[in-house]
Parts: structure tokens; sequence; C-alpha cells
């Protein structure tokens, strides 16, 4: 019996097979002009995005994690504020408020959406608290309106973490331009990945966009006059320059990620997998009031870790985001939570799968993975 060709989890070569050349091209002028720090491929990026978000600036910088660190840094965050954000994160996301001794506050998600609830923000002291912080979890804007009412309530900023929502909108304003600062991630595996790391930072105001610029470059103005501490969070002109490129195509991207989840959704629906009196999977819920990127396609599913074995048995590649929450990792023990203080978010980190998701994943490929998942429950039930 011929073995089946690996399916991955993501399939950088295959984007790259498709934009090789232009890319190629791209890195070749920077390299011929020898600009390789800030410059004239990182203001074009830089405007080039700003227009296709909708925001007034954007700035460019060296990553997700230093954008969201640099956005803390201009609101004066440090020891003896509060930050409340998610649990269900990459680590980035509170790891930046302890590097500044400020301290962060968790509250619990929507299960449907691994958003930041709204409703529980009720439940949070706001003394102290100076930034909120809600993450648009794998491709989906999290409930702004309703998160923007309660830190507006008490003089709270939002500063978002759009790192997994570029090109994702709800309400008619895409993410990363419905808080104070908005925070981007290049890293290669995103939506508009680049080719290493780096990040974006969104603004509307410009006093505040004037004090961002000057900390991703060491808080000087002019140059070697250092009125503020800041750091070296640029991005560099080769990244940009590539990220250019990719910016052109990122719309008919996201396009194919969504006609991809559309896929599995039926592919899951027709084998038997989901619908009433089949609780063993669970779908991404629609979204209503806007477009979602599809980052990740994040099932919930019963038995989760012997299903995501059966599926690499078969060479099928699966990841978990996130199997610890961050109100119980043990860098945050001092924090005082404990198992059972967040329950939304711990129940999905014992759930949640993320399957083969890329804008090239074929219907022969998304067949052969629900087939599995099928087998793995038919024989397993």
């Amino acid at each position: 019996m011929a073995t089946l060709p690996p399916i991955p989890p993501l399939d950088l070569k295959a984007q790259y097979a498709t934009i090789g050349a232009e890319i190629r091209a791209a890195v070749d002028r920077v390299l011929e002009s020898q600009r390789f720090i800030m410059g004239p491929q990182v203001e074009a990026f830089e405007q080039e995005t700003a227009a296709y978000l909708g925001c007034a600036r954007a700035l460019g910088v060296s990553s997700g994690t230093d954008a969201l660190l640099a956005a803390l840094m201009a609101l004066d965050i440090g020891p003896g504020d509060r930050v409340v954000t998610t649990p269900f994160t990459f680590f980035a996301t509170a790891g930046v408020v302890h590097r500044l001794g400020a301290t962060p506050v968790f509250a619990d998600i929507d299960p449907d959406t691994y958003n930041l609830d709204p409703g529980s923000l009720e439940g949070v002291d706001p003394t102290g608290v100076k930034a909120v912080i809600p993450v648009h979890l794998y491709g989906r804007v999290a409930d702004m309106g309703r998160i923007g009412a309660w830190a507006d309530a008490h003089g709270i900023a939002v500063v978002e973490d759009a790192c997994q929502a570029i090109g994702a909108d709800r309400g008619g304003w895409r993410a990363g331009c419905l808080g104070a600062i908005g925070c981007f991630s290049f890293f290669p595996s995103k939506n508009l990945g680049g080719i290493g790391d780096g990040g974006l930072i969104t603004v509307a105001d410009a006093e505040l966009a004037d004090r961002l610029s000057i900390l991703r470059l060491h808080g000087a103005k002019p140059k070697y006059h250092h009125h503020v501490v800041g750091g070296n969070f640029r991005l560099d002109a080769i990244n940009a320059a590539a990220l250019r490129v990719k910016l052109t195509y990122l719309d008919r991207w996201n396009e194919a990620r969504r006609a991809v989840a559309a896929r599995y959704d039926r592919l899951f629906t027709d084998a038997g997998l989901v619908g009433e009196g089949r609780p063993v999977l669970a779908l991404p819920a629609p979204e209503p009031n806007g477009t979602q990127v599809f980052h990740q396609y994040v099932i919930r599913a019963e038995r989760r870790d012997a299903l995501r074995e059966a599926l690499g048995a078969a060479g099928i590649g699966s990841m978990v985001y996130y199997p610890v929450p961050l109100h119980l990792q043990g860098c945050f023990a001092s924090l005082g939570y404990a198992e059972g203080d967040l329950p939304v978010a711990e129940k999905a980190a014992g759930e949640v799968l993320a399957l083969p998701m890329y804008p090239e994943l074929n219907e022969e490929q998304q067949t052969r993975v629900v087939g599995t998942i099928r087998d793995f429950y038919r024989t397993t039930t």
C-alpha cells in the first residue's frame, strides 16, 4: 500500500512557490540599496498597511511581542498598574505586562469565540487597571463594542492584540483600528507572514503615535538625544520589502482560508460528526457581525489528545493552541490563581485542536483529515 504524503498544519513552501520570484526581486532591491534599517521600504510598508487597515498611522516594529511591549510603554504602564487580558492566548500578551513590572489580571473567555468575554469583565475590580488587552484569537475579532464600553466607563485604555487577525473585521472596522493601539505580528506562520520576526503598531492619536515612533528607536529624537527610555523595536527593511509583496495577496489568501473553513464545515457535516446527537465535535462558531480570517481552524474534540495521536499516525499535523491557560502557568503562580478560577478557558485548553489550515489546502487533503477523524470516533466510541 502506497504511503500517503503528510499533511502539515501549515505549508509555507506552497505559498512561496507562487510568489518566490517576487520576493527574491524585492529582497534584491534592498540588497542593492544597502539600506537595511528603517528607510523607504519600511516607510512604504507602513503607509500601505495603514491604508489597507483603515488606520490613521502604522509603525513597523521588530515583532508582535515588541508591538505589545511598546504599546504598554507608550501608555506609561509599570509597577503598581494592573492590565486585564485573557488567559487563553500566546504567552506574550501577558508576558509583556509582567516585564514592565505591572500585574496581569485574567478574565474568562467566551466558550464559542474563545475571545475575552465582556461579561467576565464585570467581575473585575477596575481599581488600578490601566489597560485591557483583548486578543482577536484564531482570526476572529473580539466583541470590541462591549469591551470598549466597559473600558470607557472606567477610563481604561484598550490595546488590541490583533497578531492573529490581520484583515478580520467586525461591524465594518478592521482589527487593530478599534482601540487606542493595535498590535500585529508578522511571524512567518501568520496570515501575513514575514521572512523573520516582525510586527506593526496601529494608532490614531497623533501624540501617541509620535511617542511610539520614538520608543522604537531607543527613545531618541533627534538621534543620540534620549528623552525617554525606549528599545530597539525596528522592522528590518528586507522583511518590510517581502511583506509589501505579500500584502498585495492578503485578501485573496484570507478568502481562500474562508473557503477552506467552509469546506471543513461541509465535510464534517456530511461525515455525520456534528449536529444534534453528535456531541463529540464542535466546529468554529459562525461570525454574524463581521469577517473571520481563520488564522486557525479550531475544533473542540472529545478525547482530544488521543485524536491528535491518531492524526499524527496518519501523517496529519495538528496543534493545540493553548494547552495550559496563562493563569495556571508556573511563572504566574505568585498571582494566586488556582484551577477552577477561570473554568471556560480551562475547559477549552483541554479540548481545542487546530487542524491543517492554509490557503493552498485542497479538498482531497481535507477529506483525508475529516475521514481520519471520523474513523477515530467510529473505532473508539
